[in-house]
């Protein structure tokens, strides 16, 4: 690990203009009995229709906590392997409750049944602010800024907790998702060090999981009438180790495998799983943050869970330095990680811009 962190560059911060027709939430929109068409300023052509695979992998968690020598190393094979050629897995048996997990996304789903001017207390003023409701844009390569098909709420939840005050018991469902979510992320954190060859103890040390930084966020995406007209989250990365994804049994989730999009088709209380940049850059480009992205439907609205898990706010983070010396360079360069989410949470979505920067050129 190197000492200094290179700074990223400063963008442009996205801004809370409302669209000219739109005066609430994407919810109050797509309510609107006379909605037959999607405004203009929502507009983002794209073919939401993805593929189907058999072989998406699928991480058994309780194998990686079993006594049996065999069967963990087994698994921790596989989690590699998933890392390394998808960069997403479906994670079962992961020992949360699902009655914990189906309170959360029912809370989430209150929260955006509350008045508008009661979510609107947590309008984002700044991008550092610990907890955000909005509803997204993103910049095109012409400059023009098109809204996003969903409403969100964000909350800083660790190494500081924070949450809406409403609706009732919001905050303790979520604390306890977020910690319980925290340890499958430490012990899988655990065996991808292990599949890396690291000794004991290295990752944990190295990125200082004890404060590792957690995002809570809930997506509502309200039936679209024209779905390929429109995008609940264009194609990015995601900024941390790992994030986790649940939602309310509506697909919407696709990721990017050879140049295809998949569907990301789970079982029931299962929790889906994307590597992101802060892994790939750790890793030294071993495993891979996957390009990934929400589209919409005319059917049924949709509700994902998301809790991004990355390294502390203070951490460093470059290439292992044992990996390093085995592949003969750093193919990334240091940076500060909360400086790394600041950045990617204040612009527009837009792909790998952030996990581009942090590259180092060949010369």
């Amino acid at each position: 690990m190197a000492a200094m962190a290179t700074d990223l560059p400063q963008q442009p911060v996205a801004t809370s203009v409302e669209p000219s027709n739109m005066n609430s939430g994407v919810k109050v929109l797509a309510e609107s009995t006379d909605l037959k068409s999607i405004p203009s300023e929502f507009s983002f052509v794209n073919e939401p229709t993805g593929s189907n695979s058999d072989s998406i992998p699928i991480i058994d968690f309780s194998l990686l906590t079993s006594g049996n020598p065999d069967q963990r190393s087994k698994v921790i094979q596989e989690l590699g392997k998933a890392c390394e050629e998808w960069g997403f897995f479906v994670l079962v048996n992961h020992g949360i409750q699902e009655t914990l997990m189906k309170a959360t996304i029912d809370r989430s789903l209150e929260f955006f049944d509350l008045p508008e001017e009661e979510k609107r207390k947590y309008e984002s003023k700044h991008v550092s602010d610990p907890i955000k409701y909005g509803r997204g844009s993103v910049i095109t390569t012409s400059d023009k800024k098109i809204f996003l098909w969903r409403d969100f709420i964000k909350s800083y939840v660790h190494p500081e907790f924070h949450c809406p005050d409403k609706p009732q018991n919001f905050r303790e469902i979520i604390f306890e998702y977020a910690e319980r979510s925290r340890f499958v992320a430490r012990t899988l954190l655990q065996g991808i060090s292990e599949n890396l060859g690291l000794e004991e103890g290295f990752i944990e040390e190295a990125l200082k999981l004890d404060s590792m930084f957690q995002l809570f966020a809930a997506n509502y995406y309200p039936p679209c009438p024209q779905p390929d007209q429109a995008i609940g989250l264009p194609p990015h990365t995601d900024h941390g180790l790992l994030t986790f994804l649940i939602h309310n049994e509506v697909a919407g989730l696709q990721i990017q495998h050879n140049g295809k999009w998949f569907n990301t088709n789970s079982p029931q209380n299962s929790i889906l799983v994307n590597t992101a940049d802060q892994l790939e850059i750790f890793s030294n480009g071993r495993y891979k943050s996957v390009k990934h992205r929400a589209v919409v439907n005319n059917q049924s609205t949709r509700i994902s869970v998301v809790i991004p898990n990355g390294p502390a706010p203070d951490a460093i983070v470059g290439p292992a330095s044992p990996l390093v010396q085995r592949d003969g360079r750093p193919l990334y360069r240091p940076l500060k990680y909360i400086d790394y989410v600041e950045t990617q949470l204040g612009n527009p979505v837009d792909g790998k811009v952030n996990l581009d920067y942090a590259k180092i050129q060949d010369n």
